[in-house]
């Protein structure tokens, strides 16, 4: 019997991934700091991010930071057929593969000790399998969990490779800092610092009573697990999409409200065509909002009906925009994005129910014929003539 003690998932997460692409495609910008962007960094290498560059940062301050540092128009074509190049090489390890982003999946490779060896042996052929067919780094974690798998990739990047032993999960996993946990963002990590906990060893040490007391039942519960790490989820392939969104970097000038209104409804007119074309209906809209001073700001809205209607979910992120423009005028934003979530399949009973309630209304139909058949560009909104939209990120299939 072939026994490892090697996790059978592996984490796999390509380094700083559009930047990467630029310098694989222009030989001149290997090893020189590069920034994808305009008006506001995109993605940025590994040789920018070590002087403090950052994704969503305006690009006049990261060339402050980083006055050497080559600034790119992102090439989102290119990006996408890298993607689709590197996930045809996880397709070729193993057919259990989780996508997770168009530059990040999980893959379950249990059941090919036989075939193709340990997962160690199988994660270092992958990452070569990758240099060689796509030409680009990456870096991969193995261990027992998801999660785990996914804390070791994190620690091995750049271009890495690092594999957790099952009777080293908690040695590895404990001296690291709170920040790592999955769900642990600036507040979270403010409250456990202000208890004095400051590594993931120092959560496992607190009762999970204290967390939830802290953190609430289950923010507590979640924290308290992930910290002995007990992640059961199981890879997952082809699992639909619990929620779509889109988001637009603004950079740090004034936004006047009628140009964040016209930002919100490109956001809304790419997000009900995606909606429409996966064939699904959501129920929540989502606002989400980055401010000057780096604060964040979530709002959301339950609409009345499972809906498609590119106008129902305009009325709606309209109605939340408008609630939010004090916090926007006192602080400044930074960046806006759109959230559609509580999705459900659009079925055929569905279809039937009364006009007006969720299924595409004649112009939508009409509109995303035009679109399918001349291109997004064909048919655009009045208000966004002229305008530029921002760059369409490529995204795994809804």
């Amino acid at each position: 019997m072939f026994v490892t003690n090697e996790g059978p998932i592996l984490h796999a997460d390509l380094d700083a991934f559009y930047a990467s692409v630029e310098q694989r495609d222009d030989p001149s910008l290997r090893g020189r700091p590069v920034i994808v962007g305009g008006g506001v960094v995109l993605a940025a290498s590994y040789e920018a991010k070590a002087s403090g560059v950052r994704t969503a940062m305006g690009c006049a301050q990261a060339l402050r930071l980083c006055p050497a540092a080559v600034v790119v128009p992102p090439r989102m074509a290119a990006y996408s057929a890298a993607s689709k190049a590197v996930f045809a090489v996880f397709e070729d390890t193993t057919p259990l593969v989780e996508g997770l982003s168009i530059d990040e999946a999980f893959l379950d490779v249990g059941g090919l000790a036989r075939i193709s060896g340990s997962p160690s042996r199988i994660a270092a052929d992958l990452r070569r399998a990758v240099a060689e067919r796509v030409g680009l780094p990456i870096t991969v974690g193995v261990a027992r969990t998801k999660f785990l798998a996914k804390v070791a990739s994190g620690v091995a990047k750049p271009d890495g490779l690092l594999v957790v032993p099952h009777d080293r999960e908690l040695e590895f996993l404990h001296p690291l800092p709170v920040e790592r946990l999955w769900g642990v963002g600036k507040v979270t990590a403010e409250k456990l610092h202000a208890r004095g906990i400051r590594t993931v060893g120092q959560v496992a040490e607190r009762g999970e009573a204290e967390l939830v007391a802290l953190l609430g039942r289950a923010g507590g519960r979640h924290l308290f697990a992930l910290a002995h790490n007990r992640d059961p989820r199981p890879v997952v392939v082809g699992r639909r999409r619990r929620s779509i969104g889109a988001q637009r970097a603004l950079g740090r000038r004034a936004r006047s409200p009628d140009e964040l209104d016209e930002i919100l409804a490109a956001l809304t007119d790419r997000l009900a065509r995606r909606l429409r074309a996966a064939h699904r209906v959501c129920r929540t809209v989502v606002l989400r909002m980055r401010f000057a001073d780096y604060t964040r700001a979530t709002r959301s809205q339950t609409v009345p009906h499972p809906t498609a209607h590119t106008e129902d979910v305009l009325a709606t992120a309209r109605g939340l925009l408008a609630a939010a423009m004090p916090m926007i005028r006192e602080r400044g934003i930074t960046l806006i994005g759109l959230a559609l979530s509580n999705l459900d399949n659009d079925t055929p009973l569905q279809l039937e129910l009364p006009f007006g309630e969720h299924q595409p209304d004649a112009l939508d139909a009409a509109l995303d014929q035009v679109r399918d058949r001349y291109g997004s560009k064909a048919v655009t909104r009045a208000m966004l003539l002229g305008r530029d939209d921002g760059p369409t990120v490529p995204l795994l299939p809804d």
